[in-house]
């Protein structure tokens, strides 16, 4: 299962799962949450005894889009 089909899941069930693990780092296997963690280096750390690099993915369960995007402000002046 690709990185992208995991992500597709979270964003898709992003309200439930925020119910339930609001806050927590959650790692999704085959569309599937099998843990929780407090911290991404717990869920890392857990995660990759039991699944190979790439396999599974750690995402921060927040609300709205906030936990997976990123905005970044440039203050470069071209002449």
């Amino acid at each position: 299962m690709s990185l992208e089909k995991e992500f597709e899941f979270y964003k898709a069930n992003q309200d439930q799962l925020v119910r339930q693990y609001e806050g927590k780092y959650i790692v999704i296997v085959n569309e599937s949450v099998v843990g929780d963690y407090d911290t991404e280096i717990e869920a890392y750390e857990a995660s990759k005894q039991d699944y190979a690099p790439g396999s599974f993915l750690i995402q921060k369960c927040l609300p709205g889009n906030e936990s997976y995007t990123q905005t970044f402000h440039s203050r470069v002046v071209f002449h």
